[in-house]
C-alpha cells in the first residue's frame, strides 16, 4: 500500500499578502502567523500608524513585514500592492481579511440604512477583494489563492447582522466570478465563513455576547472555533494540496451552519 503524500501540506517557498491586522485577536493575524509557520515569506498589513503599536509587536516577534494601508486612502492599497512585489518578488496568495460599516447604518436596520454608509460597506468590505485581485493578479504568475472573509450572515438573516448580511451575500458572488474569471490563469478563490468569534470588528456588532452563545448551542460541536481553526482552513486553501478547489464559500463554525 502506497503511503499518502504529505508533501503538499506546506507553504515552504510561497509569498503571500496578508490585509487587515488590527491585534492579536484579528482572523489576519491569525492566517498571517500560521503562514509565517507553515514556510511563507508575508507581507502583512494594519490600517494606519495608530493602529501599529497593536500589531508591531506581534508581527516583528514573527519576522512578518508589516505595513500600513487604509484602502479608503487613493493610492494605498496599489503602494501595499507595489510594496509587497518588490519585496516578495511575486505573490502565491493573498488573504483579504477586511470589514467595516459606519455604526449608524450597522446597529439600524437594513431598510433604514444611508445610501452613502451602504455604499461605504460595500467597498471596503467586498469591492476592495475585487481591487485587491486586479492588482494582485498580474503578480501571481504561477497561479496561486486569493482568499476572503464572510459569514453566515450572508445566506441567512442573523438578528443585529443587519447591513452587512447584504455585503457579504455580494461578496460570496463576487468570489464565484472571480474564480470564473481568474480560474484560466490558475488562481483559486474562496470565501472562508468563520462562526463568530471576539474580534474587534465583530465587537461592533449588537448584542454579540447572545450570537457567540447561540452558535455554541445550536451547533454540533457545542463550541466556538479558534483562531487557529480558521488559519488553518484558510492557509490549507493557499497550499498545493488544495488545487483543484475555487469558487467555494466554506465554513469553519462548529457546525452552526448545517443545523436549522
Amino acid at each position: 500500500m502506497t503511503t499518502p503524500s504529505l508533501s503538499s501540506f506546506h507553504l515552504a517557498g510561497k509569498k503571500g499578502l496578508v490585509l487587515g491586522l488590527a491585534n492579536e485577536h484579528s482572523i489576519a493575524w491569525g492566517c498571517a502567523r500560521q503562514a509565517q509557520a507553515m514556510g511563507a515569506e508575508v507581507v502583512a498589513s494594519c490600517l494606519n500608524d495608530k493602529a501599529r503599536p497593536f500589531v508591531a509587536p506581534l508581527t516583528e516577534a514573527s519576522g512578518i513585514d508589516l505595513q500600513t494601508c487604509n484602502i479608503e486612502n487613493a493610492g494605498e492599497l496599489e503602494a501595499l500592492v507595489a510594496y509587497a512585489k518588490a519585496k516578495l518578488g511575486r505573490l502565491d496568495f493573498v488573504i483579504h481579511s477586511l470589514a467595516w460599516a459606519p455604526l449608524q447604518d450597522l446597529h439600524g436596520r437594513v431598510v433604514d440604512s444611508s445610501s452613502v454608509g451602504f455604499a461605504r460597506a460595500m467597498e471596503v468590505s467586498c469591492h476592495s477583494f475585487a481591487t485587491l485581485a486586479q492588482l494582485c493578479a498580474p503578480h501571481m504568475t504561477a497561479g496561486g489563492s486569493m482568499i476572503t472573509m464572510t459569514y453566515l450572515g450572508a445566506d441567512e438573516a442573523v438578528p443585529h447582522y443587519g447591513l452587512m448580511g447584504p455585503v457579504k451575500a455580494a461578496l460570496e458572488s463576487l468570489v464565484r466570478y472571480m474564480a470564473l474569471e481568474l480560474g484560466p490563469q490558475g488562481i483559486r478563490v474562496h470565501a472562508v465563513s468563520p462562526g463568530p468569534i471576539p474580534t474587534r470588528a465583530a465587537s461592533g456588532i449588537e448584542a454579540f455576547d447572545d450570537l457567540m452563545q447561540s452558535n455554541i448551542e445550536k451547533s454540533p460541536l457545542r463550541r466556538l472555533v479558534t483562531l487557529d481553526e480558521i488559519a488553518n482552513l484558510s492557509t490549507f486553501l493557499c497550499t498545493d494540496a488544495a488545487s483543484g478547489m475555487t469558487g467555494q464559500t466554506i465554513y469553519v463554525d462548529a457546525g452552526s451552519h448545517a443545523v436549522a
